[in-house]
């Protein structure tokens, strides 16, 4: 059961039910196939097939938490990530915040389709803000390779934001928006995830 009061988690939460996506919901990129043939469940493995692009997304919005969950790339290292704060659902992409889980690049932060964190600013001699600003990660690359599991937690807490990757802290921020859906990314390559949680504050 889930037990939200104003959104607030207030107990640990599986987004994930380990059976089915029947508490998700499917972008695929143009509505080019059903979302079922992109995002799908085996042996409490969620697969995302990464093309077409797009993301599947939590029916509720959370306030509060931190996400814990586990991934890993199928067969080769590529693209993926795991959208929170989401504001608007859009195709292809939310307005949300992405942790971003490119290989090389996991634990950077990508403000998606207008999203704003306070800590972004435009580089040096740059005028137009970037379709997908990125605010880098604190640390050299910790990721696993291709196979091989990696952990990532995300805090959320009145906005104020913390993303570690096998348990380094590899960048925080805050968000004036304090509550959102959580989706994971199809982008690339095959990528399973595992574990989804959601820990009370």
């Amino acid at each position: 059961a889930i037990l939200l009061i104003t959104g607030c988690v207030q107990q640990p939460t599986a987004i994930f039910n380990g059976d089915d996506l029947s508490n998700w919901q499917f972008i695929v990129e143009e509505n080019t196939v059903p979302g079922e043939e992109v995002y799908s469940v085996s042996d409490g493995i969620i697969t995302v097939k990464g093309e077409p692009l797009g993301y599947m997304y939590t029916r509720e919005k959370y306030r509060n938490y931190t996400l814990e969950l586990e991934y890993r790339w199928v067969d080769e290292e590529s693209n993926s990530g795991i959208f929170f704060l989401i504001e608007e659902p859009a195709n292809p992409f939310p307005k949300g915040i992405e942790c971003q889980l490119m290989a090389g690049k996991a634990g950077d932060l990508v403000l998606l389709n207008g999203a704003d964190l306070n800590e972004y600013s435009l580089p040096e001699g740059v005028s137009e803000r970037p379709a997908f600003p990125v605010i880098t990660k604190k640390e050299p690359s910790n990721e696993q390779p291709a196979g091989d599991w990696n952990k990532v937690s995300i805090t959320v807490n009145e906005g104020v934001i913390s993303i570690r990757v096998n348990d380094l802290l590899q960048n925080s921020a805050t968000s004036e928006v304090k509550e959102g859906h959580i989706g994971l990314q199809s982008e690339g390559k095959a990528i399973q995830f595992r574990n989804l949680v959601l820990l009370p504050l």
